[in-house]
């Protein structure tokens, strides 16, 4: 009678195992502090807010945004900050907001201010406009708009400089593009289209 040959023992995950990895990554990730991400494509174009990522710290923050957002398409400068460490406010909260009382507000330091002027830049939320000295960063808004609001704007950021990460000189060296790849703009895959629909849509009703 001839022996059976022994049964190969397979060292790949099961199916269930593999799903239940993703499904850990995926919830560890969205755990992780979300980071808004800038990124300037040529010397002396604008600073532009091109979409979010997760990470731990900066530093990680830093090397996604670079592996999203400058693997590809030019890129020579990129900057990260923390979301929570943004103001954010349409037109007519702005307007509309009382000013803070004097013990709520700090030390005057410099802030970073932000502004989207229209929606033909669908893939830009908001572009970098200067810097300014406030004591908060509803009162940076409020001076940004006076000193750099050709039009009233459609939303307003602002957050203290020190929470900007930028990338430095040495690192701009390797955003150069992998110009040899087909690249495609996020606006050309549907998911993302429809999330920047829902996006201003939810800015429509809350103003």
């Amino acid at each position: 009678m001839p022996r059976k040959r022994p049964r190969a023992i397979d060292s790949r995950p099961s199916r269930n195992l593999r799903g239940l990895s993703r499904r850990w990554f995926l919830l560890m990730i969205d755990q992780w502090p979300r980071y808004e991400v800038f990124k300037q494509d040529r010397e002396g174009g604008p600073i532009r807010n091109v979409g979010s990522v997760h990470a731990p710290d900066e530093e990680l923050a830093l090397g996604n945004a670079r592996d999203v957002f400058a693997r590809r398409p030019a890129c020579v400068a990129l900057w990260v900050i923390p979301a929570t460490d943004i103001v954010s406010q349409t037109m007519e909260q702005r307007d509309s907001a009382l000013p803070e009382p004097d013990d709520f507000l700090g030390e005057p330091g410099a802030f970073a201010v932000f502004s989207k002027q229209s929606h033909r830049q669908l893939m830009t939320y908001v572009d970098y406009v200067g810097t300014v000295q406030a004591r908060s960063s509803a009162e940076a808004i409020r001076q940004g708009h006076q000193a750099f609001g050709e039009t009233a704007g459609i939303v307003w950021w602002a957050c203290p400089e020190e929470s900007i990460r930028r990338s430095s000189s040495e690192e701009v060296a390797g955003y150069a593009a992998a110009t040899s790849k087909l690249f495609r703009m996020p606006n050309q895959y549907h998911t993302v289209f429809t999330m920047q629909q829902i996006r201003r849509a939810e800015e429509g009703d809350e103003s």
